[in-house]
């Protein structure tokens, strides 16, 4: 038997409630590191890094709202399967709220991605296509709920919508992420260590930024294909797991400066030419 709608929201909430405290955690620690540096590193990297902040707090406030009035305000009047059952306000506002965090999500994956291959338009024109189109089925998704009076209303193609919106990020965030750890990997190899100096590093790079991120895609999207009232904890845990994997590359960038033996790691954000050899250069320095 499968868990109620507002047994499925509360526990995300819940779940959403932890995460944040991690994304916090982890905000605080990355602030203290970047106000220590000049640059690009400030001007661009702690701006978005507190946008998603922002947005992840906002999100987690409204789901606070909604359960207050689904459990306390409104108990008594239409109950809490019925309150989450209706499109109100709330639930479009925070549906905006998820939907630009993932793409904020997808924006930083195009854009690392880019700067990691070189800033070759192989890599960015495909990544600003799909982009595009997850920006266009994003706002669709948002705007079919505030059209829907109820959610189960939610007609054929806005499901079909919501479920593409889901796999063009995930399809993304896999991508970029096997883009990322195949460059750093392919540019390791050269390196005297021998294979763990390349296979390592990757590894840390698919575990740290792709694995966690796209993992939660991935169960979002299949419990929205077979109609679980699960994929309402994974839409409120995914807004502060953006926040916690775009954090966690800022610190392995960070510590990951240099090998365990001293010597510099020419990984990321690594430059491959030809002509002239191999240039360092961090991804974040650009």
């Amino acid at each position: 038997m499968g868990i109620t709608l507002c047994t499925a929201t509360l526990f995300g909430l819940f779940l959403e409630s932890l995460l944040y405290g991690v994304f916090l955690t982890l905000y605080l620690f990355m602030l203290f590191i970047l106000l220590r540096k000049t640059g690009i590193q400030r001007r661009l990297l702690l701006p978005v890094a507190t946008l998603l902040l922002c947005i992840a707090t906002a999100h987690l406030i409204i789901e606070f709202v909604q359960a207050l009035e689904a459990f306390v305000f409104k108990a008594d009047t239409i109950g809490a399967n019925d309150y989450y059952s209706n499109s109100s306000p709330l639930l479009v506002a925070t549906t905006a709220l998820s939907n630009t965090q993932i793409i904020l999500a997808d924006a930083i994956a195009v854009w690392r991605c880019y700067v990691l291959n070189n800033r070759s338009l192989l890599v960015a024109i495909p990544g600003c296509i799909v982009l595009l189109a997850s920006v266009v089925t994003g706002s669709y998704t948002t705007a079919s709920l505030s059209w829907a009076h109820l959610v189960s209303n939610l007609s054929l193609a806005d499901r079909a919508c919501i479920i593409t919106f889901g796999a063009l990020t995930l399809v993304l965030s896999v991508t970029s992420t096997s883009l990322n750890a195949w460059r750093i990997y392919r540019t390791r190899c050269s390196m005297p260590q021998g294979f763990n100096a390349a296979f390592l590093p990757a590894l840390v790079v698919i575990i740290e930024s792709g694995a966690l991120y796209s993992m939660s895609i991935l169960t979002l999207l299949i419990t929205a294909f077979i109609g679980s009232n699960g994929q309402y904890v994974m839409v409120e845990i995914i807004t502060p797991i953006v926040g916690i994997t775009f954090c966690l590359i800022i610190l392995q960038v960070h510590f990951g400066g240099n090998s365990p033996a001293g010597e510099p790691i020419e990984v990321r954000g690594t430059i491959a030419n030809p002509s002239r050899g191999v240039r360092k250069a961090s991804a974040w320095n650009k």
